[in-house]
């Protein structure tokens, strides 16, 4: 049995064993873990519901709503048209789209990172092996998105916090809602934020996944090998 799988190894030139390891356990995780991050982002979609009622007009009270989705510029939505005549549109404040798009731009980051060096990992096993600057650079490059999903997920979460006060009923009430010719306007809704505080919770778990694979990466670099050699010399003398 192990004859034939070598003899399959050697002839297809792949070598999947890499997966029994936990760098390649690892790898198969961030993979899954870091779509999950962005695609709950860049899915996500909700909106600002007002009603509003105009001054001195037979105009029905009406129902507007300002929609919002990735990446989360809400100073560039407005009503289409002032439902109220001669009354300015309603429109959203704030701009979140740096915090999403860096969080975003990791996920991505990481999920190409993931199928590259996995193939690497099937494809030039001997020479990761043997050439001591490959696995250096993957721990390298991993300490890097490590780094980077601590950052963005903590970007992300503050981002996440000021989109809901921008989106607050009460902030809307007192500033645009109290002036004419919108004699009455109230916020109804604004939908729930639960998937964007998955993907934040998504995201720092994605740190805890990097972070952790740093460990069995370093074990691979010619800076552990040197030190366990260099141990082992020491012992023997």
């Amino acid at each position: 049995m192990e004859a034939s799988h070598q003899a399959m190894k050697t002839a297809v030139g792949l070598n999947f064993d890499v997966f029994r390891e936990p760098r390649g356990v690892m790898r198969i995780l961030q993979f899954i873990f870091c779509i999950c991050a962005f695609a709950t982002t860049t899915s996500y979609s909700n909106s600002m519901r007002f009603e509003v009622t105009c001054s001195n007009s037979s105009l029905p009270t009406q129902v507007v709503d300002l929609p919002f989705s990735y990446p989360f510029r809400l100073d560039e939505i407005q009503e289409p048209k002032p439902y109220c005549h001669d009354g300015n549109p309603l429109h959203l404040v704030g701009n979140f789209s740096s915090d999403a798009q860096f969080f975003v731009a990791t996920g991505v980051l990481s999920f190409l990172y993931c199928i590259a060096i996995v193939i690497v990992y099937v494809t030039l096993s001997d020479m990761y092996q043997s050439n001591g600057l490959l696995p250096l650079t993957d721990f390298i490059l991993t300490v890097i998105l490590s780094v980077f999903w601590l950052s963005g997920s903590g970007a992300w979460a503050n981002g996440l916090n000021g989109l809901k006060m921008a989106t607050d009923a009460n902030r809307y009430r007192e500033e645009m809602c109290s002036k004419p010719p919108n004699d009455f306007c109230r916020s109804i809704s604004c939908g729930d934020y639960s998937g964007l505080v998955i993907s934040v919770t998504l995201g720092f778990l994605n740190f805890f996944l990097w972070a952790s694979d740093l460990w069995f990466l370093y074990k691979e670099t010619p800076w552990f090998k040197m030190k366990q050699t260099t141990g082992g010399v020491g012992a023997a003398a």
